[in-house]
């Protein structure tokens, strides 16, 4: 969005923030990426796992296995740039007025890790986005709520005269 805008219609936002990192945050980023670099990432995902996962799903073992295959397939070197990305985010707050392609804002009800109010925060910040709330799911509603992720972006795109 930030760099070709025209070339991005429509805009599906799933889990966001506009937020730049808190210094506390880059921080604990910060070890999280020292950790991966030297114990791997299953580890780190021991940490992490509880914050992707809305509690009502900690004890899912097939949710947590997913999460550890997908850890384990993207592997350290994507995760070292992700983390890097996310602690090097601009603040996009100020930018979100500039968006006019048709936008959906996606959240789980109980995620930890980018809580509702900053998918509103989006979603307001954005002129005739819409905002949906997917419930009993934490970070990962893909694989938490999946049915239900599907049907908002489909829905979306059949509004915004895309069919599926």
């Amino acid at each position: 969005m930030r760099q070709a805008p025209e070339r991005v219609s429509p805009l599906i936002l799933m889990d966001p923030s506009a937020r730049p990192d808190a210094p506390e945050q880059t921080e604990r980023r910060k070890g999280l990426v020292a950790k991966a670099k030297t114990e791997g990432i299953g580890p780190v995902i021991e940490d992490l796992a509880p914050h992707f996962l809305a509690e009502r799903h900690h004890d899912r073992a097939d949710l947590r296995e997913s999460v550890n295959r997908m850890a384990e397939e993207t592997g350290v070197d994507a995760f070292v740039r992700q983390q890097t990305a996310i602690m090097n985010r601009p603040d996009s707050r100020p930018s979100l007025a500039a968006i006019s392609c048709p936008t959906l804002v996606i959240v789980g009800d109980e995620d930890a890790l980018t809580p509702l109010d900053l998918a509103k925060e989006i979603s307001s910040g954005v002129a005739g986005s819409r905002l949906e709330i997917i419930p009993r799911c934490g970070h990962l509603a893909t694989i938490e709520q999946p049915e239900a992720v599907n049907d908002a972006i489909k829905s979306f795109l059949e509004g915004a005269g895309i069919s599926s």
